[in-house]
């Protein structure tokens, strides 16, 4: 049997990314069953429903969503921008979901990781993904939740992950996903 793939998309595009740390950790968590691929939409131009109705749209857009389309399952790991998702991840959302009728995430068993150093996890960027993702047909891992604060305290300066709770709940999460994940694909 064909090894599934997971799509892990970060939300962050900064460079000492929390998100980017915490996304390389559970890559690794799920590498036993998963093959694994980190995006961040970071090259994507700003989407405009004009290139594809003009039947031009960048070729960033048309190898993004090819991209999405091939994997079994997508994780997001986003940070919080003013209680909603970065607009980098808004825009990858948008990109792959059109147009409607090839909505390359439709139907994929997804999960949302939301990192901060604040001690709410991101709670409100969790949730405003969730929304989105139902309205484009993602089956979102409803538990465990996936809140991650006080990143800046458990994240060492290698991007290890230096507290044993915030270690074991990552890896709790990580087969949970792999579960859920089996559950569409196998």
């Amino acid at each position: 049997m064909d090894r599934k793939t997971i799509g892990i998309i970060v939300g962050s595009l900064r460079r000492e990314s929390y998100c980017r740390k915490v996304a390389l950790r559970l890559s690794e968590l799920l590498a036993d069953a998963f093959d694994t691929t980190l995006l961040t939409g970071g090259d994507l131009p700003l989407y405009n429903q004009d290139s594809d109705d003009d039947g031009t749209p960048p070729p960033q857009w048309t190898a993004f969503r090819d991209k999405v389309a091939a994997f079994d399952g997508v994780l997001f790991v986003t940070p919080e921008y003013n209680r909603s998702v970065p607009a980098v991840l808004k825009n990858a959302l948008d990109v792959a979901s059109r147009p409607p009728a090839r909505n390359a995430w439709s139907g994929k068993p997804g999960g949302i990781v939301s990192v901060s150093p604040g001690r709410l996890g991101a709670f409100g960027a969790n949730n405003h993904l969730r929304q989105s993702a139902a309205c484009l047909n993602i089956a979102v891992m409803p538990t465990p939740e996936g809140y991650f604060g006080g990143a800046s305290d458990f994240l060492g300066e290698s991007g290890a992950v230096t507290d044993e709770h915030t270690a074991a709940s990552l890896k709790r999460y990580a087969a949970a996903y792999a579960a859920w994940v089996k559950r569409f694909t196998d």
